[in-house]
């Protein structure tokens, strides 16, 4: 099971009044670069006041209509960045817990800054593949929410893919085969490979492998409020097809993993300071595209738990 962080009674409280919150102008609009709907940013908004159901309202619909949403400036304070990504449901707690944020157990810091001790103060490698986070959980994430704190001068930046303009334009015959298909994703499939190349990443105690036992899902999941089709396997977790002979189930994922990332399908992010990024895992994947090792690179990630995928 997932560990999942409820609402606590202090937050509950803080978002219930938050209803009555008067309305903030802010606009949104489309990112510069995207493909098609994927990526809008919002601008002029304050996650740091409080956030009536109007503009929450405004913003849940702009977040499953763009996928990828980008609050400019966000000057939040981590509780500020918890109480948000609250509004969408229930926070995971990722399984590395030795990178969470001190006092704040919500928070996975995704870093690659290292202490006076020569100690990672954070996941310096995350999204170093395709993926949709926690997909290796029994309720994969909603969303994730990651806010910049410290960033390089070059490099650093996050790609997006559309994995519903990815399911679309795939022939139909490709549709037919994989629809009634299930894969295994699992947590461990590229951890020792990470691992190698990372040696300060952790071993996993038993305790921990058996927190991220692996989960089957459905090749081709349907979006739980749009309706809408969307690939949910990817070249971090999933590990097998279902059913299929191994040669098989390989050189069809293989396909799958190529026609998910065509170039068409994609919006890279540059970020800018105290930008906060809040992407859908269930309508896309993400990849970070590196930073130099001379570069210091620090965010704050938070996760919303999700559905049970169908």
């Amino acid at each position: 099971m997932s560990a999942v962080l409820s609402h606590a009674p202090v937050s509950a409280t803080a978002i219930a009044l938050d209803d009555d919150a008067a309305p903030q102008p802010f606009d949104i609009r489309p990112v510069a670069g995207a493909a098609g709907p994927l990526g809008a940013e919002v601008v002029g908004l304050d996650l740091s006041r409080p956030l009536g159901a109007q503009d929450f309202d405004r913003i849940h619909r702009a977040h499953l209509a763009h996928h990828v949403l980008v609050f400019r400036d966000q000057r939040i304070t981590p509780r500020q960045h918890i109480d948000f990504s609250r509004r969408f449901g229930p926070l995971q707690i990722h399984v590395l817990k030795n990178f969470q944020l001190a006092d704040h157990p919500e928070i996975l810091i995704v870093s690659n800054i290292k202490d006076a001790g020569g100690q990672p103060i954070g996941l310096g490698d995350a999204g170093h593949y395709w993926h949709s986070d926690l997909s290796y959980k029994e309720k994969p994430s909603l969303g994730s929410l990651l806010h910049a704190q410290e960033l390089p001068s070059e490099g650093g930046d996050t790609l997006f893919a559309d994995q519903h303009a990815a399911y679309d334009a795939l022939p139909q015959a490709l549709k037919n085969a994989i629809a009634p298909l299930q894969a295994e994703h699992s947590y461990l499939a590229k951890y020792e490979e990470l691992r190698a190349r990372s040696p300060w990443r952790p071993k996993l105690t038993q305790a921990q492998i058996d927190e991220v036992a692996p989960a089957v899902h459905p090749v081709v999941r349907t979006h739980p409020e749009t309706g809408r089709k969307a690939l949910f396997v990817s070249e971090h977790f999933t590990t097998r097809l279902v059913g299929l002979p191994d040669d098989e189930s390989r050189a069809l994922l293989d396909e799958l993993f190529a026609a998910s990332v065509r170039p068409e399908f994609l919006y890279r992010h540059r970020w800018l300071p105290h930008d906060l990024v809040f992407w859908d895992n269930r309508s896309v994947m993400h990849l970070a595209a590196g930073t130099p090792d001379s570069e210091r690179r620090k965010l704050y990630r938070t996760t919303v738990e999700g559905d049970l995928p169908f």
